[in-house]
């Protein structure tokens, strides 16, 4: 099941299937697709995602497939990876909360969100050693362009899973908090942003998101983070944030 709550300028979204460690079937991959397309729609300011119970999500529902007919491009291509693309892009911040197990799809959702803080309890790496299936949902990339071919492959082999403190240790995520802390500082973290300069937010968001997709070099990244500066110039935001510096008070930023 997919819960999405907006709180005034937040959305929160959460996997509340806490008997399943939150794992995620077709249809709650869908749910979770539909979740933030009516978040968008709503025009909300940030985002914060997280999963109920002792686990963030342990990955694909498989309690029900059947290994000699189970349609895995249609699975993680044909659903899974359309539902982190648009996570990727909302047009806002989004931020996660992971405790436990977060594996697997699991993965793929905190890969595909801006701002994730970890539980020092949480299990991060690559289970699927034992099910003689791969990595998936963007772990290879993640993992190779934080830890190395050498460590991701150690962690492939042998199933080893990283705890929270390790993987934010390895810049895998932002922080690392204590279990019963970590959804508080995600909800407060949510609620800054979205008393923020969105558009200068999503500006940066781009902006990352070229560097990292396109491997921009300098030169190429400065062009872009001036043409958005530029852009930024016609806000109303851009406008109050320059107004209140002059005016020595603190800006009263409205997202647009």
């Amino acid at each position: 099941m997919i819960d999405l709550r907006i709180d005034g300028a937040v959305a929160h979204v959460v996997l509340n299937n806490p008997d399943k460690l939150n794992a995620l079937d077709e249809q709650a991959v869908r749910d979770l697709g539909a979740a933030y397309a009516e978040a968008e729609a709503a025009g909300v300011r940030a985002l914060l995602l997280r999963g109920e119970g002792r686990a963030f999500c342990a990955g694909r529902d498989i309690s029900g497939v059947d290994p000699r007919d189970d349609d895995v491009m249609g699975y993680l291509d044909g659903l899974v990876t359309p539902v982190l693309q648009r996570m990727s892009a909302f047009p806002a911040p989004t931020f996660a909360a992971a405790q436990g197990a977060s594996l697997g799809v699991g993965l793929g959702l905190l890969i595909a969100t801006d701002v994730v803080y970890v539980a020092d309890t949480a299990k991060i790496g690559s289970p699927f050693a034992a099910l003689g299936a791969t990595l998936d949902s963007g772990g290879h990339a993640l993992f190779v362009e934080r830890l190395g071919a050498h460590r991701t492959l150690d962690l492939i082999y042998t199933g080893r899973l990283m705890s929270g403190t390790e993987a934010v240790a390895a810049g895998l995520f932002s922080q690392v908090l204590p279990a019963d802390e970590v959804v508080d500082v995600a909800v407060a973290a949510a609620e800054r942003a979205a008393a923020g300069a969105t558009a200068a937010f999503v500006a940066s968001k781009r902006l990352v998101a070229s560097l990292r997709d396109e491997r921009l070099g300098l030169w190429a990244s400065m062009r872009q983070e001036n043409a958005a500066q530029a852009a930024l110039c016609d806000t109303d935001d851009y406008r109050e944030g320059f107004a209140a510096f002059q005016e020595k008070r603190k800006p009263a930023f409205r997202g647009r």
